[in-house]
């Protein structure tokens, strides 16, 4: 828990990456790593994903985790590329298991109190609230967090760079998750790193 504690706080936002292509990995993460974010969740949804996991792992200073793990072998695969962190859009046993068996941080997704409840029951405190906006935006998180005083969240899905802020006031809130830092296609670099620093500067 304390591990996952750290990778959250290391900047308001962390971003969430479709790569499509290997050779935007290193040229991505050194842009976002430049602007002050280091924490990257790069989703597994492209045939690439391990690949471009594997190379942003050399940027220095990169914190690369796997996004979108739905089982114990995306997992293991994931582990094995390089990712230093685990995200899940759901949560099961069957992956929190596996964390624990591989000894890597897991943000499982939540989106009710039983979700957070499994989790708890999981000995996990800290979540991703997923998907954020759908699942009834602010006023959910915010009724979803007082029952459970010691739960961390990390609010992802519909967020935008005009909204992070207001997640980010919610004290139970310690960064959100957000893809509208690296657009589709070949990389801006400049333009994501001068993306990546207003989100670095984000405060609640």
């Amino acid at each position: 828990m304390a591990r996952i504690e750290e990778i959250m706080t290391l900047a308001p936002v962390i971003p969430v990456l479709v790569i499509n292509d290997p050779a935007h990995a290193r040229p991505v993460a050194e842009a976002l790593v430049a602007g002050g974010l280091r924490a990257l969740e790069v989703t597994l949804r492209t045939d690439c994903a391990l690949e471009v996991i594997a190379e942003m792992a050399k940027v220095e200073g990169a914190v690369v985790g796997a996004g979108t793990v739905l089982n114990g072998d995306d997992l293991k695969r994931s582990v094995d590329a390089g990712a230093r962190f685990i995200v899940s859009p759901g949560l099961t046993t069957n992956v929190a298991q596996a964390a624990r068996a591989s000894d890597v941080p897991l943000l499982p997704g939540t989106a009710n109190a039983s979700d957070i409840m499994r989790g708890m029951d999981l000995g996990l405190t800290h979540f991703k609230f997923f998907p954020a906006v759908a699942a009834g935006g602010l006023p959910a998180l915010k009724a979803l967090s007082a029952p459970f005083g010691q739960a961390r969240f990390c609010p992802t899905g519909g967020i935008k760079a005009e909204t992070a802020a207001e997640w980010l006031g919610l004290p139970s809130v310690l960064c959100v998750g957000g893809s509208w830092l690296v657009p589709a296609g070949a990389p801006d670099v400049a333009a994501i790193t001068a993306r990546a620093k207003q989100a670095a500067a984000l405060k609640g």
